[in-house]
């Protein structure tokens, strides 16, 4: 039988500062720090920008059973005239231009508002239906059994979205570490559901935002949504248990949901460091051979396409180094016959494959196959 759990309003009432939860948030914070460091090491942050947003697109996505794969993105993205990408993929890049958009936002007012908010959902679900205000919205397992049956009434989920809204932007309310409250605002809007269509990737979206604007990332390069994905189950137990246990006091399922949460940010930090220290070394090896290659006609804008476009093609070339059609196609196939990129022909376009820069993605979602692999798989 499903048992209703009533939201408090926040803050909540429990001590989350336990001695497991501090212990972890010293480790937590550390790593956070390394990566914001770490990321100050790409000279042109648009770079981590650009494609490490779009990898947790695909994560985040992922959790909600919206699989593509990073060939089809990539394509997606290159604009070919005969490609038509799939509906997974147009809602995996409307994913990543939501949290472009949120990221652009937060990062200039150093707030979360609730149109912030809806503006997200929006450009995740391209619909204007806004919070709900029709009663009907109930979670179900794979059974098909309700587990949990969110506000239903309109006027309270506008209430507990404002009570939400104050606690992301009035530090005052609750005077504990932003890495608590980001897990209990998580938790708190996945509750609230507010949304008919796009909670969980906007709750998502929604954390990251939270660090950025608490001065703890510099940039939306934090892969949380990867560990969702590789602990989802373990994630929706954690979640309906605070909220089955809320008759009883429930202080230590709330510690360990935050204790989740917080693994989380250690965990996928410190991959997330592992992958921004592979961008630059590899970068690093690219310059070492393009300088001498182009000679007086490098420049570093040749070496931020190939890594801001792990996909490129002529026309993002010639857009980037200002250069004719000709010497655009020229400079690409210099770069192929020294082994950095790969020529994919298509009907009659051509695109070209940072193959190295693919397989470091590859290696870091701990995939088997190789870039090459799923390239030739998609093809078949």
């Amino acid at each position: 039988m499903e048992h209703r759990y009533i939201i408090s309003d926040l803050p909540l009432q429990h001590d989350l500062e336990t001695k497991r939860v501090l212990k972890q948030l010293n480790l937590s914070n550390k790593k956070l720090a390394e990566l914001k460091g770490v990321a100050q090491t790409i000279p042109n942050e648009n770079i981590l920008i650009n494609t490490l947003t779009l990898q947790e697109a695909k994560d985040s996505s992922e959790v909600e059973n919206i699989v593509t794969t990073s060939d089809e993105l990539y394509k997606a993205d290159l604009n070919l005239k005969n490609t038509i990408a799939n509906a997974s993929t147009k809602e995996v890049l409307n994913y990543r231009q939501a949290l472009q958009t949120g990221f652009s936002t937060a990062r200039r007012t150093k707030l979360l508002t609730l149109n912030d908010i809806k503006r997200i959902q929006r450009e995740l679900e391209t619909n204007n239906a806004g919070f709900r205000r029709v009663p009907g919205t109930r979670l179900k397992n794979a059974y098909g059994e309700t587990v949990y049956t969110p506000p239903q009434d309109g006027q309270e989920v506008e209430r507990l979205m404002v009570n939400l809204e104050r606690y992301i932007n009035v530090p005052e309310m609750h005077d504990v570490d932003p890495l608590i409250k980001m897990a209990v605002i998580h938790h708190q809007f996945e509750s609230i559901h507010p949304f008919y269509d796009g909670n969980g990737r906007t709750g998502r979206i929604i954390s990251i935002l939270y660090l950025v604007i608490n001065g703890l990332l510099d940039l939306p390069i934090l892969y949380l949504s990867r560990y969702i994905t590789h602990n989802k189950g373990e994630y929706y137990r954690l979640i309906q248990q605070v909220r089955d246990k809320s008759n009883t006091g429930n202080a230590t399922e709330w510690e360990e949901w935050v204790m989740f949460m917080l693994k989380g940010v250690e965990e996928t930090a410190d991959e997330t460091i592992r992958l921004v220290k592979g961008i630059s070394a590899l970068m690093a090896e690219y310059k070492r051979t393009l300088r001498p290659l182009m000679g007086k006609h490098y420049k570093h804008e040749l070496l931020n396409n190939l890594f801001f476009h792990p996909y490129t093609k002529i026309e993002f070339i010639m857009k980037d180094m200002m250069v004719q059609r000709k010497t655009a196609a020229k400079y690409l196939d210099m770069i192929v016959e020294a082994r950095l990129l790969e020529k994919i022909k298509m009907g009659r376009s051509n695109y070209y494959i940072n193959i190295k820069l693919m397989d470091l993605f590859m290696n870091h979602g701990n995939s088997t196959a190789t870039a090459h692999e799923q390239i030739e798989s998609v093809q078949d």
